[in-house]
């Protein structure tokens, strides 16, 4: 019986296809016989010093390390006692610690900061709550 014309349009195409992913797959795999033949960037550096481990590396440079506990609070104190009395507004803080420390803080840890200050009695806020002034620290 004789194949119908879409049959062997079928069939050729399927034979295209089966050609194209042999020459696709023997291209893919004679790139990574090159990839994997190439000398790495280590080993063709004969000068490269013993890897160290962790433990012995010393801190990374501009790498930041986390701020010690309670920084925020002692910046802020500073920073208050700095100001004129009534001035210190979360913004005139933040300002301030930006230029004079050059620390960018977010305002929910100024407020969080402000609020443990007031806990201990070392700041007071004034009537309307926006403002804060530095009373000391408490005995």
């Amino acid at each position: 019986m004789a194949k119908t014309a879409q049959t062997l349009i079928q069939d050729q195409i399927e034979a295209i296809r089966r050609e194209a992913y042999t020459a696709g797959y023997a291209a893919a795999m004679r790139a990574v016989r090159d990839f994997a033949a190439r000398p790495t960037v280590a080993a063709a550096s004969p000068a490269r010093q013993p890897r160290r481990t962790k433990a012995a590396a010393p801190a990374v440079q501009g790498r930041r390390r986390r701020p010690q506990r309670g920084a925020n609070a002692q910046l802020i104190a500073e920073v208050l006692k700095a100001m004129p009395s009534g001035s210190g507004r979360a913004a005139d803080i933040r300002k301030a610690l930006q230029a004079d420390k050059g620390v960018a803080m977010a305002f929910t840890s100024i407020r969080h900061a402000l609020g443990q200050m007031a806990s201990r009695k070392e700041v007071e806020a004034s009537d309307d709550g926006k403002t804060w002034r530095y009373v000391g620290a408490s005995s």
